[in-house]
């Protein structure tokens, strides 16, 4: 857990990584985590060995996390150990079961809709989850933002990553509001889908670091 004067640091995934400049882009702003997304429809979809190229030379400097969706459960097994990754972000149907079976290397990412999609987030195990908005076409990385109202007081109770229509210009708003664990970003820093621009990534992080502090 980052600290610093004053009291948490907030956490930074850039998600969506296709690109080596990238990932040495967030390695040099101090980013935490990165994500490579394996979900096939995606337009910032990896292949297995570039992952594997990109993972090995993240490795002891930034946290990897695949984004996968209706895999099985060996799937995902297999991916994980293939790629080296440090942990899987479920983004699918995933059962309560099947996360419970991939802890503590892996978390759930619940799409919210109405405030009633909120409730469903507490059946999933483990300290953390994302949450992201709801889109009829596409799982994630729309740039659409969901009404952080809804989560009421889960941030105290759940390790939260806030993540859908995250940029430079709102996410100090975003923290102030929500005061979630982590934050992800990818079509909010990016110029097209798995092409990042340093400037807006340099703009997010420091809005990040310059946020105020979670207060518990």
């Amino acid at each position: 857990m980052a600290q610093a004067p004053g009291g948490f640091v907030t956490r930074i995934k850039v998600c969506g990584i296709t690109r080596m400049d990238d990932l040495e882009a967030c390695v040099a702003l101090g980013v935490d985590a990165i994500g490579l997304n394996f979900i096939s429809k995606s337009p910032r979809n990896v292949t297995i060995e570039k992952a594997k190229t990109l993972v090995s030379a993240a490795r002891k400097r930034v946290m990897t996390v695949g984004i996968v969706a209706d895999l099985t459960l060996e799937q995902m097994r297999e991916l994980r150990d293939e790629v080296q990754l440090d942990c899987l972000q479920l983004h699918g149907s995933e059962s309560p079961e099947t996360v419970f079976a991939l802890l503590p290397h892996a978390y759930k990412a619940v799409r919210i809709k109405t405030a009633e999609d909120v409730i469903t987030v507490d059946q999933f195990p483990g300290e953390y989850i994302l949450l992201d908005a709801f889109s009829d076409s596409a799982l994630g990385g729309t740039g659409l933002a969901f009404d952080w109202s809804y989560l009421g007081d889960l941030p105290k109770r759940r390790q939260v990553t806030l993540a859908g229509g995250l940029r430079p210009g709102n996410v100090a708003q975003a923290i102030s509001s929500v005061h979630p664990f982590c934050v992800d970003v990818a079509s909010g820093v990016e110029d097209a889908p798995g092409v990042k621009n340093f400037s807006k990534l340099n703009a997010f992080v420091a809005a990040v670091r310059q946020a105020p502090r979670r207060p518990y």
